[in-house]
């Protein structure tokens, strides 16, 4: 038997809850090697298994929960994990990543990776205890809240147990259901309803296996240095604030979505920011497990229900994006996101794209209006049960563009499936191509291209082909850090992060990684997330913006104006940047598995 690679179990265990039946399979180190960990060894793991072709809510489709070589390691914001599966809401590839024990605890099980297939015959939860593997009732639990879901499942199993799980929004299949665990979300593009499609509420782990590592004493000292850079200004503004600090900035810049992107300022950011929360109600800060950052900032609801973690992308999508300036509107659209388990980012888009509609005629629902706080909260409502215009509203903003027809899926705002975040790509044009020839649909995490229109490097409102390169860097690097797996927030104390990650993996793994190696690696892994949309059925048409964006300025600003020639061209730079054919086609180089699995 092959001996394990320091920080690897070096196989994954492959389920199929139809039959009950658990097998670990052996990951080679050539392949852990190549691609890591996270997003990186999830796409490989679903090429494997050849589901790029499978409807996503099929039993053959797979859901894999990845961890990496860094995951249980003293090094800060490591203890996370990514879901990869196809997205029923694009079709395409998706991966979505959070932290919390379950990352720590699914890697003890003894494995790198869950794979999940088949559908089981009644609501169950999974339960993974180190080797052993069953499937456990679960009517008792339809319906509920994740975070009663959790309790439960705990009370039952154990507080030793870490649970993975989906709420009412996973049952009812809608496309943008999240997986929840202590409060965290594996968010965008559906994996929920991945799930829950296999008629599994939760899965529940525990494990008592431990990974060595190359060099422990060098590996401790490491960390203890990131730790303490941690601490610095690179995520000062995090610490203080939170991502919510950026509310206030974008609205300054006129690149804050507002009423479904028809605007790009909103006359009341101030009294949903968090300058303004924190002074009219109570405040606390949590840390994800096993960081030194502590971002995340939780705000009492005056209802008395609580408190609600608050971050940009909720507060953008739940407030100016719908129009709504109501504190405690935003709040409790948040803390209903959390408890039915949807995406807050996907649910904003839609709910803010059917509120456009209907003042515009499009939609006969005069009830949904922007800035009616009442009216998004009966949104999510019927979101969640599937109810009236709710079953539409599930489906996403295209496949309710293409219901409505008239033209109005050149207001949609979305990109392959996926719902805009919260930033204008018209005054953010380096963040527009990364929106458009991103592999998941328009997403800030996979594309980190925005820093390089905060930078001196472009100007971010007249963008050329040059900064192609640029946007590569950054998505590059995001591919690696989503495959070691640490935090985006961490990337501001690197000073030079492909050199410094491959120190960080020659402790952890023993291996003469080098910088080179590693950038060849994040390449790697973009291509193969390439290659499984092709697969799927990606064509060239794909990457591109709403036509409102490509079409009209920034009422604000004149200046942010992109047009689809301009944008034709990014995209042309970025695809031969890569190495590809000018429309985006992988080389016949390229176009193979490069897997190696036994």
């Amino acid at each position: 038997m092959t001996p394990n690679v320091p920080g690897y179990h070096s196989g994954y265990l492959r389920i199929d809850v139809t039959t009950g039946l658990a097998q670990k399979r052996t990951l080679p180190e050539r392949t852990l090697r190549r691609f890591l960990g996270g997003s990186g060894l999830g796409v490989a793991l679903l090429l494997k298994e050849r589901t790029a072709t499978v409807d996503p809510l099929a039993p053959a489709a797979a859901l894999a929960f990845v961890f990496s070589p860094l995951v249980g390691s003293p090094l800060t914001t490591s203890a996370k994990f990514a879901v990869v599966s196809k997205s029923p809401l694009t079709n395409r590839i998706n991966d979505s990543l959070a932290s919390s024990g379950f990352a720590l605890a699914g890697k003890k099980t003894g494995h790198d990776a869950i794979l999940v297939v088949g559908r089981a015959a009644r609501l169950s939860i999974l339960v993974v205890d180190d080797d052993q593997v069953r499937l456990e009732p679960a009517e008792d639990l339809a319906g509920l809240s994740n975070q009663e879901t959790q309790h439960r499942i705990r009370e039952r199993l154990g507080a030793d147990f870490q649970c993975a799980t989906i709420g009412p929004a996973g049952e009812s299949l809608v496309r943008y259901a999240t997986i929840s665990h202590d409060g965290r979300h594996a968010g965008r593009g559906g994996s929920g309803a991945v799930l829950g499609s296999k008629n599994i509420k939760a899965i529940a782990v525990r494990g008592s296996r431990r990974c060595d590592w190359s060099a422990p004493a060098e590996l401790v000292a490491l960390a203890k240095q990131l730790s303490e850079k941690s601490f610095g200004p690179a995520t000062a503004k995090y610490r203080e604030l939170g991502t919510a600090s950026n509310l206030l900035t974008f609205n300054r810049l006129n690149v804050l979505p507002t009423r479904n992107f028809q605007q790009g300022s909103f006359d009341g950011a101030i009294a949903i920011s968090p300058e303004q929360l924190g002074v009219a109600r109570e405040r606390t800060r949590a840390s994800c497990v096993a960081c030194t950052i502590g971002c995340e900032h939780l705000y009492s609801l005056n209802s008395g229900q609580g408190s609600v973690r608050l971050e940009y992308e909720n507060l953008f999508a739940l407030g100016p994006l719908c129009g709504i300036d109501d504190p405690e509107v935003v709040l409790e659209a948040s803390r209903r996101c959390d408890k039915l388990g949807i995406d807050t980012i996907s649910a904003g888009g839609t709910i803010a794209f059917a509120m456009e509609c209907a003042e515009r005629g499009f939609l006969d629902e005069p009830w949904l209006r922007f800035g009616d706080g009442q009216a998004l909260l009966q949104a999510l409502d019927l979101i969640s049960s599937g109810e009236g215009l709710g079953k539409s509203l599930a489906l996403g903003s295209r496949s309710l563009a293409l219901e409505i027809g008239r033209g109005t899926i050149d207001f949609a705002p979305q990109v392959k499936g996926l719902e805009i975040p919260g930033y204008d790509p018209r005054g953010l044009q380096t963040m527009a191509l990364g929106f458009a020839v991103g592999t998941r649909g328009a997403d800030h995490n996979r594309s980190g291209a925005y820093e390089v229109d905060f930078s001196e490097a472009v100007d971010r409102r007249n963008v050329g082909p040059e900064s192609a390169l640029l946007a590569i860097e950054t998505e590059d690097k995001a591919a690696l850090m989503d495959s070691l797996i640490l935090c985006k927030f961490l990337r501001g104390v690197f000073a030079e992060f492909f050199a410094e990650s491959a120190e960080m993996l020659r402790l952890v793994t023993g291996w003469d990684v080098s910088a080179g190696e590693l950038r060849r690696t994040a390449r790697r892994i973009v291509t193969a997330r390439k290659q499984f949309n092709i697969l799927a059925g990606w064509t060239p048409q794909e990457d591109t913006l709403p036509d409102r964006m490509l079409r009209q300025a920034l009422p604000e600003d004149a200046r942010a104006e992109l047009s689809p020639e301009r944008l034709s061209a990014l995209v042309k730079a970025y695809n031969l940047g890569r190495g590809w054919s000018p429309e985006g086609w992988l080389p016949e180089s390229e176009l193979g598995s490069d897997l190696e699995f036994e």
